[in-house]
């Protein structure tokens, strides 16, 4: 599936995090937001788990290392920070859980900014490559680009950064 089929969803998730962030504030650590998280989108008819072991691939063989992700809505991965900027390493994990799980869609999102902060990820399983995508779920950047160059200092992931 294209990364279209997951808009109104992916819409729904930011919209979550908008509002957890807005009652929370920022600052907190990552466990508060995950459980608020996960309860407001719930409270949204938004079905997702936290925390729960993923089976992860390589080559398409099961690997017996699992990994516990933040939370997942359907075959969605989001990735929860509250650090003050997203920074490469970020990118990568978010990056490498797609790869790892061959889910198609990864939202980054970040709450350790007085704004929230977020970014859309695309994998697709074909080239086994991560996309950086737009609000429209329009590809933007490839991963070598994504991963290699800080936020502050990349003006085309910096217009992403702002749900």
């Amino acid at each position: 599936m294209t990364p279209k089929h997951y808009q109104d969803i992916v819409y729904k998730i930011i919209g979550a995090a908008m509002e957890v962030h807005s009652v929370l504030k920022w600052g907190l650590l990552e466990p508060v937001y995950n459980e608020a998280l996960c309860m407001e989108l719930k409270d949204r008819g938004i079905e997702c788990s936290r925390e729960i072991e993923i089976p992860c691939y390589y080559k398409n063989h099961k690997l017996e290392k699992k990994y516990r992700m933040d939370i997942v809505a359907g075959d969605i991965v989001i990735e929860l920070k509250s650090v003050s900027e997203i920074c490469p390493e970020h990118r990568a994990q978010i990056m490498n859980y797609l790869r790892l799980t061959k889910m198609p869609i990864g939202i980054l999102i970040n709450f350790g900014t007085t704004h929230l902060e977020g970014e859309r990820y695309y994998y697709n399983h074909v080239t086994n490559s991560c996309y950086l995508i737009d609000k429209n779920m329009e590809i933007v950047e490839e991963e070598a680009e994504v991963v290699e160059k800080p936020a502050k200092k990349v003006s085309k992931v910096s217009k992403f950064l702002s749900f």
